[in-house]
C-alpha cells in the first residue's frame, strides 16, 4: 500500500482554501486504498517529511511556498516524488508577468500589461481605464483591483501601509466578456467551463469558494472553434511553462470584438483548487474521471525531477 503525505495549509493567504483541498484529497485517496498522512505544513516541513518517509507527497498547498517552487525544491532535495509541476514551472507560473512573457512567445494571446510598483499605481493611472491591478504572485483573486472606465483617481488602496500582497503589481487592460477556464491533465486538455459569478462583478474569492457563489456552465456554450481554441491554448501554455500533472488555464473572451471575438489567457494555475466547489474536479468528472480516479492518477503520476 503506497503511503501518501498530503501537504496542506501552510502560511500563505490561501491557507483556508488549501486546508479544504487537502482534506478532500486525503479522504478521496483513503477511499481508494492509499495510506494517507495529513500534514499541516509548517517551517519544519523538511524534518517532518524526513521522519515520515512517505512514498509520495500530494501537494495540496496553494499560494506562496506551496505554489512558487519552494516546497518543490524541498521535495527534490529529499527525493520524495510529488504531484503537480516542478521547481521551475511552479516558480515561473507564479510570477504572472514572467509567465505572460513566456506564453506570449509561445503564441498564447495575453492582455496588454505592465509591471509597476504599487506606490506608483496609487499616484497615477498606469493604463487608460478600464484596467486591472493584481499582485504578481498571489492567487485566489487576493489583492485584485478593477479600475473601471471613467474613474478619475487611481486606486488608493494599493498604496496603504498595511497592503499585504507585495510591492510589485501587474496592470492589465480589462477584457470584458466571459470567464472561461480549461484543465489540462497530463498530455490532454479537458473541458471548458464558462463561469458566471452570482453576486460579484468578477470571479473573486467569494465567487470561487462560497457555495452558490458562481454558476458553472459545462461545457461552455461558445462556438466550437473557440471552445477548441481554448483547449489548444491551455495545452500550449501548460507545455510552454513546463507544467506537469494537472494545471488549469484561465481566459477572458469578449464575443463582441470582431468575427472571432477577443480571447486572452489570464494565467496558468499549477496548483488548482481541489475543494468541493473547485473547477478541475468538475471538469474531470465531465470527462468521465471521478474525484477518486483523478487524485489516484495524480499520485501515480508523481515523480522527482519534474
Amino acid at each position: 500500500m503506497k503511503h501518501v503525505a498530503v501537504l496542506m495549509g501552510g502560511w500563505s493567504a490561501e491557507r483556508p482554501v488549501s486546508l479544504n483541498s487537502g482534506r478532500g484529497c486525503a479522504a478521496a485517496l483513503e477511499s481508494v486504498g492509499y495510506r494517507v498522512s495529513r500534514i499541516d505544513v509548517g517551517r519544519d516541513i523538511a524534518d517532518v517529511l524526513a521522519r515520515l518517509k512517505p512514498d509520495v507527497a500530494f501537494n495540496a498547498l496553494h499560494g506562496r511556498v506551496g505554489e512558487d517552487g519552494t516546497i518543490q525544491g524541498v521535495l527534490e532535495l529529499l527525493r520524495i516524488p510529488y504531484t503537480h509541476s516542478g521547481v521551475l514551472a511552479s516558480a515561473l507560473a507564479m510570477e504572472k508577468d514572467l509567465a505572460k512573457t513566456v506564453m506570449k512567445a509561445a503564441g498564447v494571446p495575453v492582455a496588454h500589461g505592465v509591471t509597476i510598483d504599487r506606490h506608483e499605481a496609487a499616484k497615477r493611472h498606469v493604463l487608460e481605464p478600464p484596467y486591472v491591478l493584481k499582485p504578481v504572485n498571489e492567487g485566489s483573486s487576493f489583492g485584485v483591483v478593477i479600475v473601471k472606465e471613467g474613474r478619475t483617481h487611481p486606486p488608493q488602496e494599493v498604496g496603504r501601509p498595511d497592503w499585504p500582497y507585495g510591492d510589485r503589481l501587474l496592470a492589465e487592460k480589462f477584457v470584458d466578456g466571459l470567464e472561461l477556464t480549461c484543465a489540462v491533465m497530463g498530455d490532454r486538455a479537458l473541458g471548458v467551463i464558462d463561469i458566471r459569478p452570482v453576486s460579484e462583478s468578477f470571479y473573486g474569492y467569494d465567487a470561487k469558494y462560497a457555495k452558490g457563489g458562481s454558476i458553472h456552465i459545462l461545457p461552455a456554450k461558445i462556438k466550437p472553434n473557440i471552445y477548441h481554441e481554448v483547449q489548444r491554448l491551455s495545452f500550449v501554455a501548460h507545455r510552454a511553462l513546463g507544467c506537469r500533472g494537472v494545471s488549469r488555464a484561465d481566459f477572458r473572451y469578449d464575443e463582441s470584438k470582431g468575427e472571432s471575438g477577443e480571447l486572452v489567457c489570464l494565467e496558468v494555475n499549477t496548483q488548482p483548487g481541489m475543494t468541493e466547489t473547485s473547477l478541475v474536479p468538475e471538469i474531470a468528472a465531465h470527462a468521465g474521471v471521478s474525484f477518486g480516479e483523478l487524485v489516484s492518477w495524480m499520485v501515480e503520476d508523481a515523480s522527482c525531477d519534474r
